[in-house]
Parts: C-alpha cells; sequence; structure tokens
C-alpha cells in the first residue's frame, strides 16, 4: 500500500471540495474573503504592507480562468497575494561568519523545514547574533513558511517559535489565523506540482511574484475546519499503516535472523541417520585429521553427524592485493573495494578500474563471498554475482570453500549470522580492523553435505515467503 500516493489523494479531493459535504447553510467563502481584503486594505493604509502591482482596490472577486477544475458553489477563487503578503528571507553573508552566526537568535535553513513530514518546526539548529538581524527577516511564532529554492522546494511548515529565515525560505505574512491550517493543507498538496514549474533555470525557484499569483480555491470557514479533520483523521490512519509496515518490517528481519540461527545449529530441519558424517568431510581436506567427537562441552547440543571445527579448517580467507591510486584507470577490470559491500552483496557503481596483472588468488569470480576486514564496514559482507571477473583489494577478504566440503550457499548463510559477532571482535576504536586469522578462529559448526542442501532449501523457501511479503509493503 502506497501511503504517500493516498495522503495525495486526500489533499487532492479536500481542495477540490470532494472530501466533505458541503452544507448550504454555511456562510459562503466569498464574505469570508471580502473580509480579508477589507483586512489587507487596512495593513495597507497603515503602511505595514505594500500594495502589490497586481492588487486592486475594488473588492469585486476576479474571474479566473483555466483553472483545473469546477469547485462547489459557496466557494471561491482566489489568490495568494489576495490572502496575505509573502516574503523572502535572508541570508547573512559570508555564511558561518562568527560576526553574523552563532548567537542567541534563530537562524531557519531549509533542511529545518524539510527534515520531516510535521506541520510544525519546533527547532532551528542554526542561530545568528544581533548583526545579522540586517540581513535576513524576523517572523512572529506561529508563521507559516514555504520553501522556496532547490530539489525540495514547496514544503510548507508553521513555526512555533520566533525566528529568522534564509533566502531558501518564503514566509506568509498577516494571514487570517482562521484560513492558516487549511492554506498549509492546500501548500502541501501542490508541493509535487511546485516542483514540476519550469523557469529555465537550473535552480527550480519559486519567486515571491509566482507564489503570490498561486490560485486557491477557497472553502467556507465551517468547511475548512470540518476538510482538516478528515485530512486529519485520514492522514492518522495513514501514519498507523506507517508504522504497523515499520514493525512489521523490524519483524522480517528478526525472523531471518532467528531461521539463520536455527539453521546453523541443527534445528531448521530433522537430520538424517544415512547422511554421511560431517567429520568424514573433514578428511577429504586431510586425511590423517584426527577426529575427536567431545562435543560435550559446548552449551548447545551438537546435531548428530554435524561436527565442530574452525572456519580455518574448512576455508581460506584470501586478502586482496594493495592496489595503489596509480594503478587506477578509467577502463579495464573493474577493483572490488570496501565501499563496494552492501547488503549482502557487491555493488561496482562507482568502481575504479585497473589495468595490472596480478596473481589468480587476487581474481574475484562469481559466487565469491567478500568480507570487509576494515573500517566502518568492518564484518560487512557481500557475494560477488557477475559473470566478469573482478580484482580485489587489500583490506577485502576472500572466503574461498576447501575441496567440495562446503555449500556455497551455506557458507553465505553461515557468514551472514556471524556479522554481528565478527563486528565484535574487531579492534581499533574509531576505524576497526580485523586480521584474517582472527575470522579463521572462528567456530564453525559443520553439518553433513546432505543436510547442508536440505538447510539452504528451507532457508530460501522460508525467505522466499517473507520477501514476498516485503514486495507487498513496498508497493
Amino acid at each position: 500500500m502506497d501511503t504517500k500516493k493516498l495522503r495525495q489523494k486526500i489533499l487532492d479531493l479536500a481542495i477540490r471540495g470532494k472530501l466533505v459535504p458541503q452544507d448550504p447553510n454555511d456562510e459562503p467563502a466569498s464574505v469570508l474573503l471580502e473580509r480579508i481584503k477589507a483586512e489587507k486594505e487596512r495593513l495597507i493604509k497603515e503602511g505595514k504592507i505594500k500594495r502589490s502591482k497586481k492588487t486592486t482596490k475594488t473588492s469585486d472577486t476576479p474571474h479566473y480562468e483555466n483553472v483545473s477544475f469546477e469547485m462547489p458553489n459557496n466557494w471561491v477563487w482566489t489568490t495568494v497575494d489576495e490572502l496575505c503578503d509573502v516574503v523572502r528571507g535572508g541570508s547573512p553573508r559570508p555564511a558561518g561568519d562568527e560576526k553574523y552566526y552563532n548567537g542567541a537568535i534563530p537562524f531557519l535553513k531549509v533542511a529545518d523545514l524539510t527534515k520531516d513530514d510535521e506541520i510544525y518546526v519546533y527547532k532551528a539548529e542554526y542561530t545568528i547574533k544581533e548583526a545579522g538581524l540586517k540581513k535576513t527577516r524576523l517572523v512572529n511564532e506561529g508563521t507559516l513558511l514555504l520553501t522556496n529554492s532547490g530539489a525540495t522546494l514547496g514544503v510548507p511548515k508553521i513555526t512555533t517559535f520566533s525566528t529568522t529565515f534564509n533566502d531558501g525560505i518564503a514566509a506568509f505574512l498577516y494571514i487570517n489565523k482562521e484560513i492558516q491550517l487549511y492554506l498549509y493543507w492546500f501548500l502541501k498538496s501542490k508541493t509535487d506540482s511546485f516542483r514540476k514549474i519550469d523557469q529555465g533555470a537550473a535552480q527550480p525557484n519559486l519567486n515571491t511574484d509566482l507564489i503570490k499569483s498561486i490560485p486557491i480555491p477557497l472553502p467556507p470557514l465551517t468547511e475548512q475546519k470540518r476538510i482538516i479533520k478528515e485530512i486529519k483523521r485520514w492522514f492518522f490512519v495513514f501514519n498507523q499503516i506507517d508504522q504497523n509496515k515499520s514493525d512489521l518490517q523490524t519483524i522480517i528481519k528478526q525472523a531471518k535472523s532467528k531461521i539463520l540461527d536455527l539453521a546453523i545449529h541443527g534445528k531448521l530441519v530433522p537430520q538424517d541417520p544415512n547422511d554421511e558424517p560431517a567429520s568424514e568431510l573433514l578428511k577429504r581436506i586431510n586425511p590423517s585429521t584426527k577426529i575427536t567427537c567431545d562435543n560435550a562441552h559446548y552449551t548447545f547440543k551438537v546435531p548428530t553427524g554435524w561436527i565442530m571445527c574452525k572456519l580455518g579448517e574448512i576455508c581460506a580467507l584470501e586478502n586482496g592485493y594493495a592496489f595503489s591510486s596509480d594503478d587506477y584507470k578509467q577502463q579495464g577490470i573493474p577493483l572490488v573495494r570496501i565501499s563496494n559491500i552492501s547488503d549482502n552483496t557487491i555493488n561496482l557503481n562507482g568502481c575504479v578500474f585497473v589495468k595490472k596483472e596480478v596473481d589468480d588468488r587476487f581474481i574475484v569470480k562469481n559466487g565469491d563471498l567478500l568480507i570487509a576486514l576494515s573500517g566502518a564496514t568492518t564484518g560487512k559482507m557481500g557475494v560477488y554475482e557477475n559473470e566478469n571477473i573482478a580484482y580485489l583489494n587489500q583490506r577485502v577478504g576472500n572466503l574461498k570453500i576447501k575441496k567440495n566440503v562446503l555449500l556455497p550457499e551455506y557458507r553465505n548463510y553461515y557468514m551472514f549470522s556471524q556479522i554481528e559477532k565478527i563486528l565484535k571482535l574487531a579492534y581499533g576504536g574509531a576505524q576497526p580492523n580485523i586480521s584474517s586469522k582472527i575470522i579463521c578462529e572462528l567456530q564453525f559448526l559443520l553439518p553433513p553435505l546432505m543436510e547442508q542442501k536440505r538447510i539452504v532449501q528451507k532457508i530460501e523457501e522460508l525467505y522466499s515467503y517473507f520477501d514476498n511479503i516485503q514486495k507487498a509493503l513496498e508497493a
């Protein structure tokens, strides 16, 4: 369920007079508009605001042509300019200059308005000093604002405190407080269309003239209140759906983790006494290996046919080659670096290329499991899924299976379950590191090969179920 589209649909119905029924007993919007015009005329005479070039002294409601829909009879078309004054903020420059910034006066930037989907803005991340007031504007709490520049233009907010604001924000001054929330929801309904306005400039911008000329379908005041109440009711429902989706996504993540935990402890599928025991797998690697089946000292029961060993007994972890930046080319063999490991996959977008002959052990092939050995992504893993080879950079390990003792898919699932453990074993503080030797010392509970196949099949079956739920949530 796409709640974003549903929210937009509710807003579209609201501003077209189709969200709540009309009441013929409501005072017509034309009467409300006349009161607003009269108040604005008073402010002009008092010199508090300037008369717009497009504002006339007549109280006649102008006829709006080329409007996008027909509205109810007791509504009226108007413009932002008829409802209030619109001003743009200002930014003391140079930005960050201690002469102007880091004082006691709140200073809003576009990011303060766009960081969440709340109606109100409660905090400004930046402040200015008295010297900066001459370079910007100060507005009272309760002022309606609108981002008017850049990729995130068209986002309305109402400030809960007196504040200054930069030139990427416009303010609606002297607006009738009774219609402010309706105007907020109207502006919110138009965010996407505002961003499609083409002014022939690289940087999208809504100047004050454009904002003032925006046509607004104005309902009667009592209907506005019904509309706002209904919008809030629907948005509350959508918020609950989003929260439930988030909770369900968390549950799915936890369920997948639990599936892996059951799998690697022999509790996901039943054991088959006819399976070749895992001890025989170790003998394939080293026929002289002495198998000791003393599993009594473990805190859990080792399944029949399984055996505890070290990861290094069944796998080898090859570190990458120390390529230098001088080796980087525009074309050649893609180089897998730590930055290319994400979400259990290898993403080659933005990778660098090299043209250099290296040893085969530094070549990455389809199906290889790579592990980050340093930096913020230490312990993160990804499967290389590409028919073309790549090279492996230093501090990325390639976990290769020794002989035919382990299914690659089982290796992957097992190691994915160990990511947090590997990170805990890392050292180095802010920039953690881990050695191949430490990873190879990890305990590995090895199942019979046939049971590995059954486990992988069961994991994929269960994961498919959860993945379908995930897709439905994102649809």
